[in-house]
């Protein structure tokens, strides 16, 4: 049975820790421990079923606990989202997901607390005291089944028309382990594939589909039952079993009692430290007060 899981770390220990073509390495930080996974080359990219490139995992404590914006730890993930993104120029930020349903809002949540700034030029930015603001556009994407449109063709659309040297895509995650949701932070250069985690695969929307560096921001928010049940009682499953996790074959998630909570927190953290990561002429509190 494949487990599905978002999260390169955790693929990494289905697949085992020693696999050549992939560096990995830990640290602390603020009190915050980081580990970053480097996938090299093809061989390592079958392995881990993970695309080339770097994933950052930040073990976070819950997100139950409230982050305020002078928090250190903010600065700390600012700054690793800081070193995936290009110098200068415009980036996209695109929010993932569908406010409708609540494990899966993280990305237009996040979205609507960043600073659009592409609008803010020449007289009005000096005379504001913004002319040294970066250049940002947001937008919330929807779901398919809201728009009729593949997330990735509506990113393309606006890429093309407006240019950006990166998009940052926002989108809630799934893991492996129930400890790990509203735990973990996932950054990553190598784009994402909307839904995949829990057996929804889209267009992928990365460089090769879209023409432009996509940096990936997500927290898991929601563990597939089957990957579950195989990490608590192996996997041979018996009919009656495999009926119990997936009654009529549907496929099942399981959230945590506190999602509410959880993703408008998270939602908060992502904007905090992206906000900081793309306007880091500006400190944090000064940001927090235009957005």
């Amino acid at each position: 049975m494949q487990l599905r899981t978002d999260l390169a770390v955790e693929a990494r220990e289905i697949a085992g820790e020693h696999i050549s073509g992939t560096e990995f390495k830990t640290y602390s930080e603020n009190g915050l421990e980081i580990s970053r996974l480097t996938v090299k080359n093809q061989k390592a990219k079958q392995a881990l079923g993970k695309d080339i490139g770097t994933y950052i995992t930040i073990e976070l404590p819950s997100l139950t606990d409230n982050f305020s914006e002078t928090d250190e730890r903010l600065v700390t993930i600012g700054e690793e989202i800081r070193r995936l993104l290009p110098v200068n120029g415009l980036v996209l930020v695109a929010g993932l997901g569908n406010t409708e349903i609540t494990p899966d809002s993280l990305g237009p949540k996040t979205s609507s607390r960043i600073l659009a700034t592409r609008h803010i030029t020449g007289e009005i930015a000096r005379a504001t005291g913004l002319d040294k603001l970066r250049p940002v556009a947001v937008m919330q994407t929807g779901v398919t089944g809201q728009t009729g449109i593949e997330t990735g063709e509506y990113i393309m659309s606006v890429v093309k028309r407006i240019k950006p040297n990166a998009v940052v895509a926002i989108d809630a995650l799934a893991s492996r382990r129930l400890e790990r949701l509203g735990c973990t932070l996932q950054i990553s250069d190598t784009g994402i594939s909307p839904g995949a985690g829990v057996g929804n695969h889209r267009t992928k929307i990365n460089k090769e589909t879209i023409g432009v560096p996509v940096i990936a921001i997500g927290v898991p928010t929601v563990v597939d039952v089957q990957t579950l049940a195989n990490d608590l009682i192996g996997d041979e499953f018996d009919a009656q079993t495999r009926e119990q996790i997936s009654p009529h074959g549907r496929q099942m998630v399981v959230i945590p009692r506190e999602i509410d909570l959880l993703t408008e927190r998270a939602s908060r953290l992502i904007a905090f430290a992206l906000n900081g990561a793309l306007q880091n002429e500006f400190d944090l509190p000064d940001l927090v007060s235009l957005m």
